[in-house]
């Protein structure tokens, strides 16, 4: 069977793309659990088995080595057409904290990690302001594929990504994200209210404390900004011991 047909059966079933063919969704809500429910209760023919069978995803249970995977061969955006290397992100996969950019740049695009140029130095001594090394935090970005030039991702390549951030965070399960930027901030808030106005708040996503913070190529670029960036660190830190 094809993917596109694949898919068309699991989105008449309502089962996402990644969910293992032998374990339940980590989530499930109330059409699934419907659909739980019949098939307990009707025993379908042979043919019928099969069928659904050779519908579900090919992919492994969802797991850290499955999900860079799959990020790793993505085609679901224009952007895999110019990318040199997916940037899966880095770091600790059981983190406290979870630090999300906007998106990779020519350096990461290179090398396939995230925030290795200039703004990736000043973010690693970011994090060791706050006591912090980059290998005791995970990194990662909106989308996982360089946009060309360095533009803000388009609405469909954002989309296309969101399922990756998603089952990272739900993989990591941290205590604190960091915005880190107006374009992620504005992505996980779906918000477009400016950064002024979203920094020295606390926010949430799915229950856990979102804080804003500049982007580092900003601050390098306004570097009266860096009181301000050591301000929202110092909230961060604030937040994240109020979470143990």
């Amino acid at each position: 069977m094809d993917n596109a047909l694949r898919l068309q059966y699991l989105e008449a079933m309502g089962i996402p793309v990644w969910v293992s063919r032998i374990a339940p969704p980590p989530l499930l809500n109330a059409d699934s659990l419907e659909l739980e429910a019949i098939t307990d209760a009707v025993s379908p023919e042979p043919d019928t088995v099969a069928q659904i069978l050779e519908a579900l995803p090919e992919t492994a249970p969802d797991d850290w080595g499955s999900l860079a995977a799959e990020v790793a061969a993505c085609t679901r955006c224009g952007l895999c057409t110019t990318r040199k290397n997916t940037v899966f992100g880095a770091g600790d996969p059981h983190a406290d904290w979870l630090l999300i950019g906007e998106g990779p740049g020519q350096q990461e695009d290179e090398q396939g990690l995230p925030f290795v140029g200039v703004a990736g130095q000043l973010l690693t001594e970011m994090i060791r302001a706050m006591g912090l090394s980059r290998e005791q935090v995970f990194i990662t970005n909106i989308v996982k594929c360089r946009p060309p030039n360095n533009r803000d991702p388009h609405v469909d390549e954002v989309a296309s990504c969101n399922g990756y951030l998603q089952r990272q965070i739900a993989l990591i399960q941290p205590k604190i994200i960091l915005a880190v930027g107006r374009i992620a901030a504005q992505t996980l808030l779906d918000t477009t209210a400016p950064l002024a106005k979203l920094r020295g708040k606390v926010h949430s996503l799915n229950t856990v404390p979102v804080i804003v913070v500049y982007h580092p190529a900003y601050l390098l670029r306004s570097l009266p900004e860096k009181r301000k960036a050591w301000q929202d660190l110092q909230f961060a830190l604030r937040v994240h011991k109020e979470q143990q």
